[in-house]
């Protein structure tokens, strides 16, 4: 029998007979325990799918005896299947549920009720050397609460309201033209993520994804993912050029195979590969840096905020931090021309 890819499923031998086990564990006293729930079901039907999802999501009779009405289980459970959830966008939804699944695993059966402000305060300065993970901690635990009392309608305080979160440590810087130069002769997945990056001036991960098909002569289809939103815009020359020159290998400009793109870690790791081989000095920059980058020459060229806001879809907030870089780049070299054209008449 062989034994599905699956979580938390684990083979036995038992009298001689290979059976499956759903795993579950559980910290109690501060010692982990685990249980091992037979599914009986024969791996090649789909009934065996069925019972493999009703154990893990505590709906099988035989774990929900079990379940502690108010459990981290059935809180995160209900929430995924929310159509707050389910409306995130993809990348959205893959953050949270690494931090969902690592909640899962430690707690799971546990009351939500047992955590309190200094439970929570505690792991944030515990996970302090990475201030995104303990802030990404911190606002998983929000939302979980809050979905908790108001759809949930469970009588609990939420333990992380008011804890202030370390905050973004620095903006992404944009690249400096020597980076994008280097990119020519990059691999041919990495240069294709920084030309669709830069030419459409989306999120990596939207870019990243990106089909043939949503390329149409001068215009391209480009997706929001933060918003949910796919929109029309004008597809510069230089970028239609280049995706008219790549080998077709699939639907995506960057493949998996046939009908996937690469995921966003694959892409991270090939790009990181790649500016290792630069130096110590392209290590500040990241593929988030090209999008800035994009909004400083939109505004270097002279476009209003609405115009790069058109192509780009960030925030005005952002559009005019990024501005007032590229407008004291390029006041500051009219400063320079017209002091030599100063000195050249004396």
């Amino acid at each position: 029998m062989k034994k599905p890819d699956l979580p938390y499923l684990t083979a036995k031998t038992i009298r001689g007979k290979e059976r499956l086990f759903y795993r579950t564990t559980w910290l109690e006293g501060g010692k982990r325990r685990e249980r091992y729930i037979e599914i009986t079901a024969d791996p090649n039907t789909p009934e065996f799918m069925v019972e493999y999802w009703s154990i893990r999501s505590g709906k099988s009779p035989k774990v929900r005896r079990q379940l502690v009405k108010t459990s981290w289980r059935v809180l995160i459970t209900e929430y995924r299947s929310s159509p707050k959830f389910r409306k995130l966008a993809p990348r959205t939804k893959q953050s949270y549920n690494i931090w969902l699944e690592k909640i899962l695993a430690k707690n799971a059966d546990k009351d939500v009720r047992d955590m309190d402000r200094a439970t929570v305060r505690a792991m944030q300065q515990k996970l302090k050397d990475t201030p995104r993970q303990a802030d990404w901690f911190v606002q998983i635990v929000r939302i979980l609460f809050n979905f908790a009392a108001k759809q949930l309608d469970w009588n609990v305080r939420n333990p992380a309201e008011g804890i202030d979160l370390f905050g973004k440590q620095r903006e992404f810087e944009p690249w400096p033209e020597w980076m994008v130069e280097k990119a020519r002769t990059a691999p041919e997945n990495v240069r294709t993520i920084i030309e669709l990056i830069l030419g459409t001036g989306q999120r990596p991960s939207a870019a990243i994804a990106m089909r043939r098909d949503q390329f149409e002569g001068d215009i391209m289809t480009v997706t929001d993912e933060k918003g949910d939103e796919a929109y029309q815009v004008y597809c510069p020359d230089g970028l239609r050029r280049y995706v008219e020159t790549l080998p077709i290998r699939g639907h995506h400009l960057v493949p998996k195979n046939m009908s996937q793109a690469i995921s966003y870690s694959a892409a991270e790791k090939a790009f990181s590969a790649w500016r290792a081989t630069l130096g110590d000095e392209a290590k500040p920059f990241t593929l988030h840096g090209l999008r800035k980058l994009s909004i400083v020459r939109l505004a270097e060229a002279g476009c209003t905020d609405a115009q790069i806001q058109a192509i780009t879809n960030q925030s005005p907030q952002m559009v005019a931090y990024y501005r007032k870089k590229a407008s004291r780049k390029r006041l500051s070299k009219a400063a320079h021309k017209l002091a030599e054209q100063n000195r050249d008449r004396t």
